[in-house]
């Protein structure tokens, strides 16, 4: 049984007194949930103190990006053994977002992956397609792209241990529209399949595959009882408390 992952990404919000006070609330209200995995992903600036807050609690600390190199002349960047340092234990990688305004590519994203994983952070790396792809029946050649730049030399015992796929359709994202569930599920079966491809079925198996793009409390029970969806990596709704503990609970197993 794979253990569902549900990921706040907090994008470019909170200052570090907001997080602290919405990390303290997960702490106390999520304490008691079994059998799912929590993660909350703050900005740069609020990591150390988060990770402080989070110690003794079963949720992760993650970042919202890495650099693939682990130290030198790279202005305004954050290494890998840097997040470490600072008590972080995933890093997201490939998000839309940073495809989209900061030049990500399939080739930087395996990069960042694989300093994420030699550094010995878990790694969630997104996949998704734009409107106009979908539209045109590109969806799942557009995933096998991002998936084969992303997975470059990444071993299978290291995949089943801290490589987590988020599959988030980027037509989804932010704008209330939601894949359905049956959407999801096709092109988490095909990730799944292409796992298998690369991995063998027992590493494909293990590896887990997020959701995201508009999840809310309202969608998220029937999304995640889909049998390839493990989890979500959640947006808007992570910077409300009630909201992403609902989600939370929504993920656990039934």
């Amino acid at each position: 049984m794979r253990t569902p992952f549900v990921v706040g990404n907090w994008k470019l919000n909170k200052t570090i007194a907001e997080a602290l006070a919405l990390v303290t609330e997960l702490k106390n209200q999520l304490g008691s949930v079994r059998g799912v995995a929590v993660g909350v992903a703050p900005v740069f600036t609020a990591l150390h103190s988060v990770a402080k807050r989070l110690e003794g609690s079963s949720i992760a600390t993650c970042a919202q990006d890495v650099f693939w190199e682990s130290s030198g002349a790279f202005t305004g960047e954050v290494s890998a053994p840097l997040l470490a340092d600072a008590g972080v234990t995933w890093a997201i990688v490939g998000h839309s977002e940073r495809r989209q305004f900061f030049g990500d590519t399939n080739e930087t994203v395996g990069k960042k992956a694989r300093a994420a994983l030699a550094a010995g952070l878990g790694a969630i790396v997104c996949v998704g397609e734009m409107l106009a792809e979908r539209d045109a029946g590109r969806t799942l050649d557009i995933v096998d792209s991002q998936l084969a730049g992303g997975l470059v030399d990444i071993a299978g015992d290291v995949a089943t241990q801290r490589l987590v796929i988020a599959y988030e359709p980027v037509w989804a994202i932010g704008t209330g529209r939601t894949a359905t569930p049956a959407q999801a599920q096709e092109v988490h079966a095909h990730i799944r399949k292409r796992l298998t491809e690369q991995y063998g079925a027992q590493v494909a198996q293990a590896v887990r595959i997020q959701y995201g793009g508009s999840v809310k409390p309202s969608n998220a029970e029937a999304l995640m009882s889909q049998p390839d969806i493990d989890g979500a990596l959640v947006g808007g709704a992570s910077l409300e408390a009630s909201d992403f503990i609902a989600i939370v609970k929504a993920a656990r197993p039934s």
